[in-house]
């Protein structure tokens, strides 16, 4: 059963916004169930326009160029996540370094402890008056 023409106009006027990039309804990706969305219509009308879908996908297939600027922005983004990898790596490293310092310092310190505890036993005894006989 086809769509009638007023559901035909608003997949058509839906599609001419996706593929401009300036939806008003979705989040622009070019996908049939944008499209219906975009078009406030049902997935299943969508199935049933065969001429728009055969349309849909003839524009959909071929590859979307892409503007300097945008070329640009991915290469930037791509660059910065790289950076972001990178440092999240040395971060890392950096942790594990500092985590076994805390260890070292913190069995120092237990130890430090001890024979500070071990030395006061011994100046105690070291320290008793001679009696006078």
């Amino acid at each position: 059963m086809p769509v009638s023409a007023a559901t035909e106009t608003k997949l058509r006027e839906a599609m001419v916004r996706l593929l401009a990039g300036e939806p008003l309804h979705t989040d622009g990706a070019l996908t049939k169930e944008n499209l219906a969305r975009e078009a406030k219509v049902s997935h299943a009308t969508v199935h049933r326009a065969e001429e728009i879908l055969a349309e849909w996908d003839a524009q959909v297939a071929r590859p979307v160029l892409r503007t300097p600027g945008e070329v640009q922005r991915d290469e930037t983004i791509a660059d910065l996540r790289k950076q972001l990898r990178e440092a999240k790596v040395r971060v890392t490293e950096v942790q594990g370094k500092f985590d076994a310092l805390a260890t070292v310092a913190a069995n120092l310190y237990a130890e430090n402890l001890a024979l500070k505890k071990k030395l006061g036993s011994r100046q105690r005894l070291a320290v008793v008056p001679a009696q006078d006989g």
